[in-house]
């Protein structure tokens, strides 16, 4: 996923709406910016729809970015432990096991 779909800080702003869209179609379409609130939606679809985990694995969680701004990362249960996943910062070297939060 981290190479279909990026996030942008400006574009955050200045594409406010798509937040609200819910089309696995419309999402699996595109490459490139996603929110951080759509991407978690298709990696939860995809982990799901994979038969190794289940809705009791995943957690949503949030945090606040550059100190103003809400942003949702993803939490993954794998053998009995709670992983970080934020596909959303991938692109400014937030990796597996972290969030991003404060400026990164």
């Amino acid at each position: 996923m981290t190479r279909k779909y990026r996030g942008y800080r400006v574009k955050t702003y200045t594409r406010f709406f798509e937040i609200f869209k819910k089309d696995i179609g419309y999402f699996w379409g595109r490459e490139g910016f996603l929110h951080c609130t759509n991407m978690n939606f298709i990696m939860r679809v995809l982990l799901v729809k994979s038969g190794f985990f289940a809705e009791e694995d995943l957690k949503l969680k949030w945090t606040q970015i550059w100190y103003v701004s809400p942003h949702q990362f993803l939490q993954v249960k794998v053998d009995g432990k709670w992983i970080d996943v934020d596909i959303w910062a991938n692109v400014y070297g937030v990796g597996f096991g972290k969030h991003a939060k404060g400026f990164r």
